[in-house]
């Protein structure tokens, strides 16, 4: 009996039914991954955590930066106010040198807007004050007092400074955005969960 029952169903046509149940299986295992992975909020939560790790880093650059030029435009204001306490430096100069100076913060970029044009007219209004004033609180390098002589070398090395703050930001914001513009799709299923992410401006331009 047992050989009568596999001649009644042909080899060929079991293995040929096996391998369409088989294929069915796989193909719909895989679209049906897709769905789940397209609308797996897990998948959206581990986007936002790395999306959030490396905002940090390239929010932690940024701070970096801005304390050192905060830290700048503060050594200005020592150095203006210690010459001032000094014979034969002109008053008023050094007093419009202050409200230069003091104005500065107002107009420095933020880091949701870096337009080339704002960025060269802060540089230019703080490099022109440094230009006037480093010479003249050490001409010849002979600052009237230790005090000027160190706030001297202070902004001197500050400012030098300056470009390599900005490199280490664009490149933090750099891998953000990469990793962004990667993830569009699966950002685009945030929804009301998660704000939605935008890219960060760059000092280099695009």
């Amino acid at each position: 009996m047992p050989r009568l029952l596999r001649s009644a169903f042909p080899l060929k046509s079991v293995l040929s039914g096996l391998l369409l149940v088989v294929a069915c299986a796989a193909s719909c295992k895989r679209d049906g991954g897709t769905r789940a992975a397209a609308a797996d909020p897990a998948s959206a939560t581990a986007v936002q955590s790395q999306l959030t790790v490396l905002r940090d880093s390239a929010d932690a650059k940024w701070r970096t930066m801005v304390a050192s030029d905060d830290q700048k435009i503060g050594l200005t204001r020592l150095l203006l106010r210690e010459l001032a306490q000094q014979p034969g430096f002109d008053k008023a100069r050094l007093e419009a040198l202050g409200t230069a100076n003091a104005r500065l913060k107002a107009r420095r970029y933020t880091q949701t807007a870096l337009p080339s044009a704002q960025i060269d007219a802060y540089d230019a209004a703080q490099d022109s004050l440094l230009h006037v004033l480093l010479p003249l609180a050490a001409p010849g390098g002979a600052a009237p007092t230790d005090n000027a002589r160190n706030f001297v070398e202070g902004l001197q090395q500050l400012d030098a400074g300056v470009v390599g703050y900005r490199v280490q930001y664009d490149r933090a914001a750099k891998q953000y955005n990469t990793y962004l513009a990667l993830h569009q799709a699966d950002v685009a299923h945030f929804g009301g969960k998660y704000p939605v992410p935008q890219p960060l401006p760059l000092f280099t331009i695009q």
